[in-house]
């Protein structure tokens, strides 16, 4: 149900674009990052296409929610669920949000340092 043509996330969503899929649901998809920043690096998409977290309505409350299930799925399945896990949004220039499509990142495999960065 990609919604923009021009979307680098919503082409892999529809399979125009190859990406390593380690989860697939109703309402998100979830792929390896090619930059990963720690051992486990997923990014989990909306099928539909919502430009970033910081426009999201109570309507897009399902998407959401589907992303964050599929989170916690890719967690489990890539064995951090147990030991911690990162779920990060980044919205905008300055949060290095290069792609107009929400996406959650999920960082684990390693002790991630606090404050990030």
């Amino acid at each position: 149900m990609s919604e923009d043509a021009d979307c680098l996330f919503c082409r892999i969503v529809a399979g125009e674009i190859p990406a390593e899929i380690v989860h697939s649901s109703e309402l998100a998809v979830a792929f390896r990052d090619l930059n990963p920043q720690a051992p486990v690096h997923v990014l989990v998409v909306p099928r539909r296409h919502i430009d970033n977290a910081g426009v999201l309505e109570a309507g897009d409350a399902e998407a959401l929610a589907g992303v964050l299930v599929a989170a916690r799925r890719v967690a489990e399945a890539e064995g951090v669920a147990e030991r911690g896990y990162r779920l990060v949004f980044n919205v905008g220039e300055d949060a290095s949000n290069s792609v107009a499509h929400l996406h959650l990142h999920v960082l684990g495999g390693r002790r991630l340092a606090w404050p990030p960065g």
